[in-house]
């Protein structure tokens, strides 16, 4: 033990005289070179080495009224599509708000700082009531549901058994459709739809859903030639049925992946 410490009390002194003999030579003791990937490339003044951002009012993730009003202001500046205006502030928020940056000259952050909002405030208006929550689509003098009046969205009532593909309010077309039974309901909420296939085959019921649209778990939007056939007498395992296969071809190539998906009832 004892000549352990003799040991590093000797290291200690010969890393001293090093340093001494650098420091009386003119030569300075410097760090290794930073290599290019560890560089950060901050918009604003650096205090020591920690950048200082401005602070956030609204970024990525924040939601509510305010975040509307914002969304509101960059449609009327035509950099974020009605679709997205919806409370969430998500990345195309995040992306129309680091154009409406850029266009101003100011650093793109791509979140709502203090700076950014009196410069995006200046370029627009308030925003009307109907321009933060436009009127919900009217079919045959019946509103549909109010989540149907902005974006891009299959619209599917089960009171009257419809569904209708309505972009920014506007009802583009109508299908008739069928639902699951008792015991294999559809689900009714507010949905984006997961992912397509235009060819599916159910694994769990070796049955053919061609231009599927999955918006709840196993549950979809599909071309069904039962539903052709039969008509309302049958009923699905939980998807919503189309029996107008012309129509859901069309509709299969005009719907994305992240379009809304409303089923509700009327």
């Amino acid at each position: 033990m004892r000549g352990l410490i003799i040991r590093k009390m000797l290291t200690g002194l010969v890393a001293g005289a090093g340093i001494a003999a650098l420091l009386s030579s003119g030569t300075s003791a410097t760090a290794a070179p930073t290599s290019t990937s560890d560089l950060k490339t901050v918009p604003f003044e650096v205090s020591g080495e920690l950048p200082i951002y401005p602070k956030a009012l609204w970024k990525n993730g924040s939601s509510g009224a305010n975040v509307r009003k914002v969304e509101a202001r960059l449609v009327q500046l035509k950099l974020l599509e009605k679709r997205y205006q919806d409370d969430a502030f998500g990345t195309m928020t995040r992306s129309a708000v680091k154009k409406f940056q850029k266009s101003k000259g100011i650093p793109q952050i791509g979140y709502i700082d203090e700076n950014t909002w009196t410069q995006l405030a200046k370029a627009t208006h308030e925003p009307t009531q109907t321009e933060l929550f436009p009127p919900a689509p009217v079919v045959n003098g019946k509103k549909l549901d109010p989540r149907c009046a902005t974006g891009v969205v299959m619209c599917i009532d089960k009171t009257t058994r419809k569904l209708r593909y309505v972009v920014d309010g506007v009802v583009k077309m109508q299908l008739d459709v069928r639902f699951g039974a008792v015991k294999t309901a559809t689900r009714e909420g507010s949905f984006t739809v997961g992912w397509k296939s235009r060819n599916h085959v159910s694994k769990l019921y070796d049955s053919a859903m061609p231009y599927a649209m999955f918006f709840s778990g196993g549950q979809a939007v599909h071309y069904s030639s039962d539903f052709a056939a039969r008509g309302y007498n049958g009923a699905s395992h939980g998807c919503v049925n189309v029996r107008d296969l012309a129509k859901i071809k069309v509709l299969f190539g005009e719907i994305n992946v992240g379009d809304k998906v409303i089923v509700y009832r009327s």
